[in-house]
C-alpha cells in the first residue's frame, strides 16, 4: 500500500487537472481581444483569473457557486494606455479581486515640480513577462500551484521599477497567497508607493453584509465620506444600493491605521451570514502599514474595496510633505505578502 499523505488521491487520480490547477489562454474578442490570462482552480471550490497582460492582477473570482469579485463596467481590458492624465486610470478599470496600484504613485491625478501623475500610478497597465508556471504536484504533501512574472515601470532616462510577482495558491486549500518584491534597478532614488486595491460585489456584498477591521480611522475628507463614517453610523454593515442625494452620493472612504494581532498580523475580512460565507485578507502590518476601506453603494456600480497599502491613497505630493513618502534607495527591494483566504463564516 502506497505510504503517502495524498495516497487516497494517487489511487483513484493520474491527472492533477482533475482536482485542480492552473490553465492559460489567450481572450479573442471585445475589449481584452489578446490578454493573456491563467484560470486557477484551488480544488477547494475557491477559482480566479489572473490577468497576466495587466500586471498579474485578478479579476473574477468564485467560491463554489458564489462571486467574489466586483468587475466595473469596463470588465478586462487590454493593458495599452489611454494617457496619464485626470482619470483615464478608470478607462481600465476593470475592478475585479485584485487591482494593483503603484509602484511610485497612490492617489488621485496630479502634477507638480516633480512630474505628473495619474490616479493611482502606471503598474496596472502594464504585461508581465512570466518566468514560471508550476501545476500542483500529487506527491507532494502540500501540492503548490503558482504562477511567477515580473512586471515593469520604467522609461528611459527615468524611473526604473520592478515588480517581481508570485501568486500561488495550494490544492485542497481555498486560499490565494501572492509574494511581491519591488526592486529599483535603477541608480537614482525613487519614490515608491504601493496598495492592494481588492475589490468585492454581488452576492458576497449586499445589504446587512458585515465589514470587519478594527483600528483608528478618518475619513477621506468629502461630505459623503463624512456622511458614512462617523461615529453615529454603523457604517460596517453595507447598505442597499442608493440613489444619489444631496448628502451622500454612493460613494465613501475612510482611511485605517489598522491594528495588528500579537505577531504584527493584520485582518480584515467581509462576511455574509446569508451565505454563510467569508472572505479575510492579511498582512504584515509593518510591509502594510495603513488600510484604506472604500464603499460605492451606487445603482448598478456596488462595490466594497478593502485596500492594505505603503499609505492611504493620498498622492505622491501629499506625502512628500508629511514626510510620509518612501524612497527607494537605488536597488533597494522592498518584499509585501497578503493572503486572501474564503471560509464558511458559522466556523470563524
Amino acid at each position: 500500500m502506497l505510504n503517502h499523505p495524498n495516497a487516497q488521491i494517487l489511487n483513484k487520480v493520474g491527472n492533477h487537472h482533475q482536482i485542480g490547477g492552473i490553465e492559460t489562454s489567450i481572450i479573442d474578442s471585445g475589449k481584452a481581444k489578446g490578454v493573456r490570462i491563467a484560470w486557477v482552480n484551488t480544488g477547494a471550490g475557491l477559482r480566479y483569473k489572473v490577468v497576466l497582460d495587466r500586471a498579474m492582477d485578478i479579476a473574477d473570482a468564485h467560491f463554489n457557486q458564489h462571486n467574489l469579485s466586483w468587475i466595473s463596467h469596463v470588465g478586462i481590458a487590454s493593458s495599452a494606455k489611454t494617457g496619464i492624465c485626470k482619470d483615464n486610470w478608470l478607462e481600465k478599470f476593470g475592478g475585479g479581486l485584485l487591482t494593483t496600484c503603484g509602484l511610485s504613485h497612490v492617489g488621485a491625478s496630479e502634477e507638480d515640480e516633480y512630474g505628473q501623475r495619474g490616479l493611482h500610478g502606471d503598474i496596472g497597465y502594464e504585461p508581465a513577462e512570466i518566468i514560471t508556471i508550476k501545476q500542483p504536484n500529487l506527491l507532494e504533501e502540500k501540492p503548490i500551484m503558482s504562477i511567477t512574472g515580473i512586471t515593469k515601470e520604467t522609461s528611459s532616462f527615468g524611473k526604473h521599477l520592478e515588480l517581481r510577482r508570485t501568486i500561488y495558491s495550494i490544492l485542497g486549500e481555498a486560499a490565494i497567497y501572492i509574494e511581491d518584491e519591488v526592486t529599483n534597478v535603477s541608480y537614482s532614488k525613487i519614490p515608491h508607493m504601493f496598495m492592494y486595491h481588492c475589490n468585492f460585489g454581488w452576492p458576497l456584498i449586499d445589504e446587512g453584509t458585515l465589514i470587519d477591521w478594527e483600528g483608528n480611522w478618518e475619513p477621506r475628507g468629502t461630505s459623503s465620506d463624512s456622511y458614512i463614517f462617523n461615529n453615529n453610523n454603523n457604517f460596517k454593515n453595507c447598505l442597499p444600493p442608493v440613489e444619489e442625494s444631496n448628502e451622500f452620493n454612493g460613494e465613501a472612504c475612510v482611511f485605517v491605521d489598522i491594528k495588528p494581532n500579537e505577531k504584527g498580523i493584520c485582518k480584515t475580512s467581509i462576511i455574509n451570514h446569508k451565505l454563510n460565507l467569508m472572505v479575510e485578507i492579511s498582512f504584515n502590518k509593518k510591509e502594510l502599514p495603513w488600510f484604506t476601506n472604500w464603499l460605492h453603494f451606487k445603482k448598478g456600480e456596488y462595490v466594497v474595496g478593502l485596500e492594505p497599502g505603503t499609505n492611504p491613497p493620498i498622492g505622491q505630493a501629499k506625502a512628500r510633505k508629511d514626510n510620509s513618502l518612501i524612497f527607494l534607495k537605488p536597488h533597494e527591494t522592498r518584499k509585501y505578502n497578503i493572503k486572501i483566504t474564503v471560509k464558511n463564516s458559522d466556523k470563524i
